[in-house]
């Protein structure tokens, strides 16, 4: 998985946190409670709840990916999930 750091006021035109197997990991600054990344790339998007601060991370919408690739994402988000819930709180300041 591949982090991106972007200054705060970065976020609002560019969302993307990480990237996994060439799809985008997004927070939206915009975006509601409970703490949750998107995951979107190839016509196919995921949510998954990051159950902040240790997951593991639930999914909790699914359009279009595979069993095989989503068990894939699941796994790296896993492995990254502490990263994800620092980036959540960045934007929004809590999680």
């Amino acid at each position: 998985m591949r982090f991106f750091e972007p200054k705060r006021l970065d976020y609002v035109n560019m969302p993307t946190v990480a990237r996994i197997d060439g799809f985008k990991v997004l927070i939206y600054p915009n975006d509601h409670r409970p703490a949750h990344v998107h995951v979107i790339g190839a016509g196919k998007e995921a949510v998954f709840d990051l159950r902040c601060p240790r997951g593991p991370v639930e999914l909790r919408e699914d359009y279009g990916f595979s069993r095989g690739h989503m068990r894939r994402i699941q796994e790296q988000l896993n492995l990254y999930v502490a990263r994800l819930c620092t980036s959540w709180r960045n934007i929004h300041g809590e999680t």
